[in-house]
């Protein structure tokens, strides 16, 4: 049986620390799933770490349905977010009513990921009322990357904190069951976790937050591109997995891969007769 969204609640209030990763395919999933994390976001940040985009903005919905389909199969217990990409929800709140429901009914997901505050505040209470539980996402968006000029921590002034605030607070009224505060100063994730009374999940935005998210290619350390601040590498799979391609390749060409115990037999004497 899944998490239930009312449980997130009940974790902040009993300060248990709420654990999200992302996930883009089946095994990788059903690892995460096995382990026990609660949440699972299908990122449209696989836009960089599977499609190999440069942002996240090239996201297609049928991209994002595609991948949350198979997180879905690869998992039991977590509740699974849907992220919706660029200009899904921002035309009409018709068009994100459909778009949400889509990762819905066909992706299988249990919720959809906004980002946003005050501006989607409305959307995001159209969505919830039609029973889709919606996860907000303010401070660095990255969908709005061009806007932000780049990857910056957002909410050093005092104007652009007061705003982040507010954006916390609508979402929280707009019936928001967490949002998301990305690379944000940790002082003021902090003072937004003690105002509002949904979950906040940090990336970037330091302890104070009741909860953290992380993207798995970071943290595995197979994304080489770059590793952001926030990110913190547990493994470096990315060197173990081409040291093993280089040794399978060599072994190839060496004529030591296969062997007998990687290969079948058969009867001797139905080969003879084919000779």
């Amino acid at each position: 049986m899944r998490i239930s969204i009312s449980q997130l609640k009940s974790m902040k209030q009993r300060g248990e620390k709420i654990t999200i990763l992302t996930a883009y395919d089946y095994i990788t999933a059903k690892i995460i799933d096995e382990a026990g994390i609660p949440l699972i976001l299908v990122g449209d940040s696989l836009g960089m770490v599977v499609l190999g985009y440069e942002s996240t903005i090239p996201v297609t919905i049928e991209e994002m349905l595609h991948h949350t389909k198979a997180v879905v199969r690869g998992t039991k217990q977590a509740i699974i977010i849907g992220d919706m990409p660029f200009m899904t929800y921002h035309t009409s709140i018709s068009d994100a009513l459909r778009n949400a429901a889509r990762f819905i009914q066909e992706g299988g997901a249990q919720s959809v990921k906004l980002e946003g505050g005050v501006t989607v505040a409305e959307t995001v209470r159209s969505i919830v009322s039609c029973g889709i539980p919606v996860m907000g996402h303010i401070g660095l968006t990255p969908q709005s990357i061009h806007q932000l000029g780049g990857y910056k921590v957002q909410g050093k002034t005092e104007e652009t904190a007061t705003r982040m605030l507010e954006d916390a607070h609508a979402l929280e009224q707009a019936g928001a069951f967490a949002v998301v505060l990305e690379t944000v100063p940790t002082p003021l994730a902090t003072l937004i976790t003690q105002s509002i009374s949904i979950p906040t999940i940090g990336i970037g935005a330091g302890i104070g937050c009741d909860g953290q998210v992380q993207v798995i290619s970071d943290i595995l350390g197979l994304f080489t591109d770059f590793v952001p601040k926030h990110a913190k590498q547990y493994a470096k799979l990315a060197d173990t997995i081409r040291a093993t391609v280089t040794e399978y390749d060599k072994e190839v060409k060496n004529g030591s891969f296969p062997t007998e115990e990687q290969g079948f037999s058969m009867d001797e004497s139905i080969l003879d007769k084919l000779k």
